[in-house]
């Protein structure tokens, strides 16, 4: 199918782990690979580790590609391609996804109250599951993804408590919710 003799023999290698086959083709198509990246993402940076990337699936699919079916490049594109859109299509984090915090001990006692009485109050107003999520993160250090683990729900839903608890705080108790701010804003 239009396969050039030298890129048969350079796969032929590569099937074999032959590294040097590998460099070979980087060295043939990563110009034209990263371009077709690179209009995809936009991103000069992201674009680069996504060609990496990109030779590191070929390397380890290799074997999956039959040069009766296409051209090398035409697989190693569908690789690039796949790969850049599984990245374009993961949603940005926006939010918290590991402690960034210098105190990792999140063993704070549950009955010790909070030194901010208006905050505490509006807290304790909100619906148990909304006041469990706002403690465990804002209080605790917890991690979304932490604290969605020891919720035991969802990630999605934990974040939707978040959301409408901060909601409620903002609609119900604006200077508690200022107060909220301040506190995190000093950590």
């Amino acid at each position: 199918m239009g396969q050039q003799p030298e890129d048969i023999a350079i796969i032929n290698r590569l099937k074999g782990k032959d590294k040097d086959a590998l460099y070979l083709l980087y060295d043939k198509y990563s110009s034209a690979l990263f371009g077709v990246i690179l209009r995809m993402c936009r991103n000069q940076s992201l674009a680069e580790d996504l060609l990496q990337e990109t030779f590191v699936k070929i390397w380890q699919k290799i074997d999956m590609y039959d040069p009766n079916k296409g051209r090398f490049y035409t697989w190693a594109y569908r690789i690039a391609k796949n790969t850049t859109l599984n990245q374009i299509r993961k949603p940005d984090l926006l939010i918290q996804s590991e402690e960034l915090g210098v105190d990792t001990n999140k063993t704070t006692p549950e009955d010790s109250p909070l030194d901010f009485a208006e905050l505490n109050g509006a807290i304790n107003k909100l619906e148990p599951h909304h006041k469990e999520a706002i403690t465990l993160v804002y209080f605790k250090g917890y991690t979304h993804r932490e604290a969605n683990i020891a919720m035991g729900v969802p990630l999605g839903t934990f974040k939707s408590y978040i959301r409408q608890a901060l909601q409620v705080l903002r609609e119900s108790y604006s200077q508690a919710l200022v107060l909220l701010w301040t506190l995190l804003n000093t950590f």
